[in-house]
C-alpha cells in the first residue's frame, strides 16, 4: 500500500481525516516539513499550496485541505481567513486560537437576527502525486450560526454551527455523525475515489 502524507499540523483535522480516509495508508507530515503560509485567496489555491509543498518535501503523494466558515451576513467571511479571523495568535493552532476566532465572530453577529444567520462550511481537498497529476474536489455543509457555543466535540467553529435538518451543533454530534454530513467528509470521500487511479497512473499500471 502506498503511503499518503496528510499535509496538516492541525491535530483535530488530522484525527478527522484519518477517520474519513480509513482504508488508505495515511501518515501525518514529518516534523521537518516546511510551514506553508496560506497566501492564496481561494480554498483550492491554499490546499494545493500545502499539498505541493509536502509532496515535494517527502517525495510521497500528499493530500491537504483548506476549509472555513462562510457567513451570509458577513458576505461570505471569514472564509479563507477562518483560522486567522482574530489575528495570527502567534501563528499556532489550538484551543486558544479557536476560542478567540469563535468569540470574535459571535461579537460581529450579535445584532444579526436569528433568521439571517445562515452560513456554510466549505472545504477544498487536494491530492498531489509527485511525477503525476493534481486533483481538487470540494464539499459544503449548510446551516446556521447560533448565539452561544454548545458541545465539546470537533474543533474550530463547530460549537456555534448547526447543520441543516439538525438541532445540535456539529460539536454535539458524534464523530461518525459529523463525518457523514460535513464539508470535509464530503470532499475527502470524493478524493478517496480518485486516489487509486491517480496512484496507478504514476506506477504505469492504470
Amino acid at each position: 500500500m502506498t503511503t499518503i502524507v496528510l499535509a496538516s499540523r492541525n491535530e483535530g483535522k488530522i484525527v478527522e481525516l484519518r477517520r474519513i480516509l480509513s482504508g488508505i495508508g495515511v501518515v501525518g507530515q514529518p516534523g521537518d516539513a516546511p510551514d506553508v503560509p496560506e497566501t492564496e485567496l481561494t480554498f483550492a489555491g491554499n490546499a494545493l499550496l500545502k499539498a505541493r509543498a509536502i509532496a515535494a518535501h517527502t517525495g510521497l503523494p500528499a493530500v491537504a485541505d483548506d476549509s472555513g466558515l462562510c457567513v451570509d451576513a458577513l458576505n461570505g467571511m471569514p472564509g479563507v481567513l477562518s483560522a486567522r479571523w482574530s489575528g495570527r495568535f502567534g501563528g499556532a493552532a489550538g484551543a486558544g486560537k479557536d476560542r478567540a476566532n469563535l468569540e470574535l465572530l459571535l461579537d460581529q453577529l450579535a445584532d444579526v437576527a436569528d433568521e439571517a444567520r445562515g452560513a456554510h462550511f466549505f472545504c477544498a481537498a487536494a491530492l498531489v502525486v509527485p511525477g503525476g497529476g493534481e486533483h481538487v474536489v470540494e464539499g459544503r455543509m449548510h446551516g446556521r450560526v447560533v448565539r452561544a457555543p454548545r458541545g465539546e466535540g470537533g474543533f474550530g467553529y463547530d460549537p456555534i454551527f448547526v447543520p441543516v435538518d439538525e438541532t445540535r451543533t456539529t460539536a454535539e454530534l458524534s464523530p461518525a455523525e459529523k463525518d457523514a454530513i460535513s464539508h470535509r467528509g464530503v470532499a475527502f470521500r470524493e478524493l478517496a475515489k480518485i486516489i487509486p487511479d491517480a496512484l496507478a497512473a504514476v506506477r504505469g499500471t492504470g
